[in-house]
């Protein structure tokens, strides 16, 4: 999926979404005039459709996928699409779909912000009334709020967004066991799994951060605005994002640890000398580092930053001279 610089993934859903209605309407649309409908270019909307022409019907073979003519579109930039009309068709929910909607639904509307949870109300109303009788035992569901949502942090963090502000927050580090007090400009609340992250600038840190919201002890809305008042929240659903501080610490691999690219999260790799490869992982416990590489010996190294590369080098040394002491012969 290609998105143009400040294009998010579910930017880029929403406009699908809103794009193949339009579409139909018309019948016949210029490239040029859908662009300035929905506010970008025409090389995204062209890169929209060349996305679209692969969705469609399960179980997605070439007559259940939605038919985008390209080349009138390639020739004449000209939009005419086909084999969508499903769309217009009344959707059906087996129970079991209407059921994981319902509890979808009741979970978001209590984190949801003010302005989203009118909507959600609405359309869980609507899910509920075509339910009817059918639905008795769909309507018994109740979806309790967590501790989490229900935490005081969180209509603060809330408020701060909606008013452009500041926050002051207690944060708990895990990974060295200590609160740090931080001022935070928030973007947003963001819900990943089953946790609620804050994605925030943080001034301490001078960088983006997510912060985990059952690690926020403490908030405290305050007076000043954020420095970017027109900042938008980043979209942490399917990327790597760090939520406490971080360092970047490059390994070299030979081939037995290369495994550690396929579990691990890597900024970025390169091949390195004799077979290796070079990765960069961000990490935020130099105890986890020489954990990794105690497991990796002697088949990785530390490049960067050198103080890891030391204290890994004495971690080795010393125990290395606890097996000495027990007589181990490494000879």
């Amino acid at each position: 999926m290609t998105l143009q610089p400040g294009d998010t993934a579910p930017d880029q859903v929403a406009r699908l979404l809103a794009l193949v209605p339009y579409l139909l309407a018309r019948g016949e649309v210029r490239l040029d005039d859908a662009a300035a409908h929905f506010g970008t270019d025409a090389d995204q909307i062209e890169r929209d459709l060349r996305l679209l022409f692969m969705t469609g019907l399960s179980p997605g073979l070439p007559g259940d996928l939605i038919e985008v003519d390209l080349d009138a579109l390639e020739g004449d930039r000209v939009i005419r699409v086909d084999n969508a009309d499903y769309l217009a068709r009344p959707v059906r929910f087996s129970p079991a779909e209407a059921t994981a909607l319902v509890v979808a639904l009741r979970t978001m509307v209590e984190a949801a912000p003010d302005e989203a949870r009118d909507v959600i109300e609405r359309t869980l109303a609507k899910l509920e009334q075509a339910a009817g009788q059918d639905g008795e035992e769909l309507l018994r569901l109740h979806v309790a709020p967590t501790p989490l949502e229900t935490s005081a942090v969180v209509p603060v963090l809330e408020s701060a967004v909606r008013h452009g502000r500041q926050v002051e927050i207690t944060y708990h580090v895990p990974s060295r066991d200590e609160e740090s007090r931080r001022v935070v400009d928030p973007r947003g609340l963001a819900r990943v799994e089953d946790l609620l992250y804050l994605d925030a600038w943080c001034h301490t840190a001078q960088g983006d951060r997510a912060f985990r919201v059952d690690r926020i002890l403490a908030a405290t809305e305050l007076d000043t605005p954020v420095a970017d008042p027109g900042a938008r929240p980043r979209d942490l659903t399917g990327g790597w994002f760090s939520d406490a501080e971080t360092t970047t610490v490059t390994l070299r691999l030979a081939p037995p640890a290369r495994w550690v690219m396929e579990y691990h999260q890597v900024r970025a790799q390169r091949p390195g000398p004799d077979d290796t490869v070079d990765v960069d992982l961000e990490v935020a416990s130099e105890q986890w580092v020489r954990s990794l590489l105690l497991r990796l010996a002697p088949h990785a190294t530390v490049l960067a930053p050198t103080e890891h590369a030391e204290a890994f080098s004495a971690s080795a040394r010393a125990a290395l001279r606890h097996y000495q002491a027990d007589g181990v012969d490494f000879s």
